[in-house]
């Protein structure tokens, strides 16, 4: 067998693919995975850098750094979203390309995982500046990209129209339309009714179901969820509409707590119109390292990565731990949060709405017929709640918490698929 890392503790906590990398060498070792399919496994199948060079609007050129990794094609092509961030690495890519393979194989669609970005600050460049660069990105990946190859998304800065710049580009190439290219595009190009609310419904599906699991009353469930952006935002909403009792919420500045609970709407509405929650009435200021914790019964955070770490995991006071963001768990963490009793829905099942309503939405631009928004939420659903139960399921047959479980259901599934396949020499 492989040397699998046996102390977690040993790596770089912060840093996103060894934390990864740690989860899938604790999952194989349980999965006792055959050597050399943990070779293949372990490591992404291609990583593209490229240099793009942009005319800026005061007449200089600046040249940003992008990238793109694609983790794994054994189930169907990579799919995985672009983020503008000034803080994109290389190892972040490919922490998030991993996870989207695995996040795929979680909710059995047939994806692989990929992931990209680029070095770059949206907030300080214009429209056409983010135009022309998005354009370029996209000419120099045109050869790796496609319907059958890797299917771009939204992601961290990027939107809507980031993507009708892709889909634009990609098919001036292809001369001729091609809406599969990319997912999470405005419906009048062939976006799918319910993508933009998909991950925040994906969210409040498996919550259900971990509430139901552990006999829990929903009207007497408190919830701090961190981030009110799509995710973030949406999740709150949803579950307020549902009758759960949210008690915090914050954005990128800061937040707001109530104990008695707050009005969803009410506060989002205030966002959108003060762009951020200072001076709300009626609740507390806390900031996101305050809200994670307060007490609730559930914590979802829906911000970013390594939110809770060594440093604050034993104050975590919540039952059940609704990952929304990508890694906002370090793997040092994961074993305070077991130790203290917490309930942990992984990201990679958790999130993973947006990336099935993306397969939903590569589907029906490739038959070219759309479905009405019920029929969308009700397919999320399906696939959400089979997945939950498919990694309860594991966890219970196995003896592990859901975060291993998870993992060791996602690489069985891509590893049998791998055999299946054999390796092209």
């Amino acid at each position: 067998m492989p040397a699998y890392v046996d102390d977690i503790r040993v790596i770089r906590e912060e840093n996103p693919f060894e934390s990864m990398m740690s989860r899938f060498d604790h999952a194989a070792q349980l999965l006792e995975l055959d050597p050399s399919l943990y070779k293949v496994l372990r490591v992404p199948n291609r990583e593209i850098t490229i240099y793009i060079p942009v005319y800026m609007e005061d007449g200089r050129i600046e040249v940003f750094t992008g990238y793109r990794v694609q983790h794994n094609f054994a189930r169907g092509p990579a799919k995985g979203g672009i983020r503008f961030a000034p803080d994109v690495t290389l190892d972040e890519v490919r922490a998030l390309a991993a996870w989207m393979t695995w996040k795929c194989a979680v909710v059995n669609i047939p994806f692989g995982g990929a992931k990209g970005g680029v070095i770059c600050d949206p907030f300080h460049m214009s429209q056409i500046e983010l135009e022309r660069m998005t354009r370029r990105y996209t000419a120099e990946l045109i050869d790796f990209i496609g319907p059958e190859r890797d299917v771009p998304a939204p992601d961290m800065n990027t939107n809507e129209q980031t993507m009708a710049w892709i889909m634009d580009t990609y098919s001036m190439h292809a001369r001729h339309t091609v809406t599969a290219a990319v997912t999470g595009k405005p419906i009048d190009l062939s976006g799918s009714r319910g993508r933009r609310e998909a991950t925040g419904r994906g969210l409040l599906f498996v919550i259900d179901q971990a509430v139901k699991k552990l006999d829990m009353n929903v009207r007497e469930t408190r919830v701090a969820v961190q981030g009110s952006g799509n995710v973030g935002g949406t999740a709150a909403r949803l579950m307020h509409e549902s009758g759960y009792q949210i008690v915090a919420i914050s954005d990128i500045h800061g937040g707001i707590y109530n104990p008695g609970g707050i009005n969803v709407p009410e506060a989002l509405d205030y966002l959108t119109k003060n762009k951020s929650f200072e001076k709300y009435p009626g609740a507390e200021p806390v900031s996101n390292h305050e809200l994670l914790e307060v007490d609730c019964e559930i914590l979802l955070p829906a911000a970013t990565e390594n939110q809770i770490t060594s440093k604050n995991a034993d104050k975590i006071k919540c039952r059940i731990l609704a990952e929304g963001a990508n890694g906002p768990t370090t793997a040092n963490a994961d074993r305070i949060l077991e130790q203290k009793g917490v309930f942990v829905i992984p990201d990679i099942l958790a999130n993973a709405g947006g990336v099935t309503c993306s397969y939903f939405e590569w589907v029906q631009d490739r038959m070219g017929y759309f479905w009405k928004e019920d029929m969308v939420n009700e397919r999320l659903q399906d696939i959400m709640v089979a997945a939950f139960d498919d990694v309860c399921k594991y966890a219970e047959s196995h003896h592990v918490n859901m975060r291993v479980a998870s993992y060791m259901l996602a690489i069985d599934r891509v590893a049998y698929v791998t055999r299946l396949r054999g390796i092209y020499a």
